[in-house]
């Protein structure tokens, strides 16, 4: 078995390296260093749909202050633009390692958290759908490239993503699928589709709920596009027949300008976070426009790789009877 695992964990590094290579090419990304811990308390950290608990502790050096485990980078990326001085166009990209205590466990999802973080800096003129979806697209031609060189280097592992993702909005596919619930109607579409983006995720829908949960301070889901539905966010999804389910590989959004984080602020009730620190930044009109997200990278991987469990392509802490169970199915995790 012990051989099986090298060889699997070489295909994982051959696909992250060929993904990674090309999305640095076609979205104009410069890698850079990242945080595994933010202070708290300065709003940096990101905080998922506001009710996720970070890992949180003191640091002895600075009196006891305490620091959290990055949940993701959706905040720190947009200072980080800044910092670096970048220009509409130019971007940056980061490894990201972080922790999620409360993260369910099941084949697809793991406390530890692996993705590809990346941000780009935007002219104010491109906050529109027009220019999300385009990005959309270039970051789909990646998948559906790097799934045919996995195919190539490893011919037991068949490509099977389409040539074009679909598009649809939360309020339509809630249209399309009134009876669902927002899982299914995920799973209907991916399964029609095979690859599809859902935009405009965090708003209240025509039933009074939103798709999913969305936090009020990075991505913009309450703008009205050109479309006449609301949101400059959303989600890539493929059908993953081997879990016959729809399957998540990426978040992602334009983010939110000083008018949609007060709007979105006050639809949460959360009003007083614009005294934190990077709030007051993007108030005070000193951090860029951007559009930036996560691609799963374990994500990416288990797809690529038809592969059924997430401990598959990473390591992390699973229950001994359930490992023992998945060994029994020849299901093997690292």
């Amino acid at each position: 078995m012990g051989r099986n695992l090298l060889k699997r964990e070489q295909a994982i590094t051959f696909v992250k390296e060929t993904f990674s290579t090309k999305l640095k090419q076609v979205l104009n990304l410069i890698p850079v260093s990242s945080p595994l811990v933010v202070l708290d308390g300065t709003g940096i950290n990101d905080d998922l749909n506001g009710i996720e608990r970070p890992v949180v502790f003191p640091i002895k050096s600075l009196n006891e202050q305490r620091a959290v485990v990055v949940h993701s980078l959706a905040k720190w990326k947009r200072v980080r633009l800044k910092d670096l001085e970048l220009e509409a166009g130019e971007g940056i990209l980061t490894d990201m390692r972080a922790l999620r205590p409360d993260e369910d466990d099941t084949p697809i999802h793991s406390i530890y958290v692996d993705q590809w973080d990346w941000e780009k800096a935007i002219a104010s003129t491109d906050r529109n759908l027009s220019y999300l979806k385009d990005t959309v697209q270039k970051i789909y031609s990646i998948m559906v490239e790097t799934e045919k060189a996995v195919e190539q280097q490893y011919p037991d592992k068949k490509a099977i993503l389409p040539v074009a993702i679909h598009f649809i909005s939360s309020e339509e596919l809630l249209v399309r699928y009134p009876n669902a619930t927002a899982k299914e109607r995920e799973n209907a579409i991916a399964k029609e589709y095979g690859a599809v983006f859902i935009y405009g995720i965090g708003h209240a829908l025509s039933n009074g709920f939103p798709h999913d949960g969305r936090a009020a301070d990075y991505d913009d889901w309450s703008t009205d596009n050109e479309e006449g539905y609301k949101g400059l966010n959303g989600d890539i999804l493929v059908w993953n027949p081997l879990l016959n389910c729809a399957f998540e590989l990426s978040s992602m959004g334009i983010r939110v300008d000083k008018k949609a984080l007060h709007t979105q602020l006050e639809i949460r009730h959360s009003l007083d976070r614009s005294q934190l620190s990077f709030h007051q930044m993007l108030l005070n009109d000193l951090l860029p426009e951007s559009i930036g997200g996560g691609i799963g990278q374990s994500r990416v991987c288990m797809f690529m790789l038809k592969l059924a469990h997430i401990g598959e392509v990473q390591v992390s802490i699973w229950d001994e009877e359930k490992k023992k169970t998945l060994a029994e199915q020849d299901i093997y995790l690292l």
